[in-house]
């Protein structure tokens, strides 16, 4: 993949599975695709896994351009994003994790069936995202789709890093085994019946901020993110860049109607929290 940043498509092969939780399954996936992967350098690197509509074919090898050209919209590949856990540049395997529930969805239940061998095309790495070691202490909040790039921040930490990690999650059988080197875990926060993001608001709002001098990185469900990104800019003043933060899916949109407005949304959010910080 000469072009991994750009828009040419990757090609990787499912090298096996398993099963972490309830609610989430791992994939490594391998292969002479992954030769020029190139991530490491952020925690919160992620590929778009691409998916072709049920009964459709393209010819090999992928071709954005030419299947943009050539097939109807709606016969485009439709795009997820997730992050990847891990990449190991010796064994060139990436792991992706996936939240599952049941068939809901695209790629979750696509990840909870798929088996070795099978072929999977993708766009990336991107990313943005890596712990600040000069930081006076770090805050990780997040529900279970931002989980992964939590997990993969913890464990870069260096050592001594004051972090305070939060992350919500249906119950205590999707709790995983999660630390920094030193050892911090996160706080679970078990969702029950409440809606996405409630208890993680009250609990940062509930928090005592050992200072300012705080690197915050904050993901999940877009109207908590919201929430948040309020509170942490006008309540408690941290910086906008110190802060990574925006909502990876909002509630009552597709992932494709999220994408076609999720740029638009968070600007617009930014600039309404950014001018009353300045009021």
């Amino acid at each position: 993949m000469a072009e991994g940043r750009g828009r040419s498509v990757g090609t990787a092969v499912v090298v096996r599975t398993e099963r972490l939780s309830p609610h989430m399954v791992r994939l490594v996936l391998g292969g002479e695709g992954l030769a020029d992967f190139g991530a490491g350098e952020y925690t919160d690197h992620y590929v778009k896994l691409l998916f072709a509509p049920e009964g459709v074919a393209y010819p090999a090898p992928w071709d954005l351009e030419r299947i943009r050209g050539d097939f109807p919209r709606a016969q485009w590949p439709r795009q997820r994003a997730y992050t990847v856990r891990n990449w190991d540049p010796v064994r060139n395997e990436v792991t992706l994790d996936f939240v599952v529930h049941g068939d809901e969805g695209l790629a979750g239940p696509w990840a909870a069936r798929a088996r070795p061998g099978e072929i999977v095309h993708f766009l990336g790495p991107g990313g943005a995202y890596a712990p600040d070691p000069t930081a006076g202490w770090h805050l990780l909040v997040g529900d279970e789709s931002a989980l992964p790039a939590i997990a993969a921040a913890m464990e870069r930490m260096p050592a001594g890093a004051r972090v305070h990690a939060i992350v919500e999650i249906d119950g205590p059988a999707d709790e995983l085994k999660v630390a920094t080197p030193d050892g911090v875990a996160p706080v679970w926060l078990h969702r029950g019946d409440r809606p996405v993001g409630a208890a993680l608001v009250e609990a940062v709002q509930a928090m005592e901020f050992p200072s300012t001098d705080v690197h915050a990185f904050v993901h999940g469900e877009a109207g908590f993110v919201k929430d948040l990104r309020r509170h942490l800019r006008l309540e408690r003043g941290i910086a906008r860049e110190r802060l990574s933060i925006s909502g990876y899916w909002r509630l009552g949109e597709t992932d494709e109607g999220w994408r076609a407005i999720k740029r638009d949304w968070n600007a617009t959010v930014e600039a309404e929290q950014e001018h009353r910080a300045a009021a």
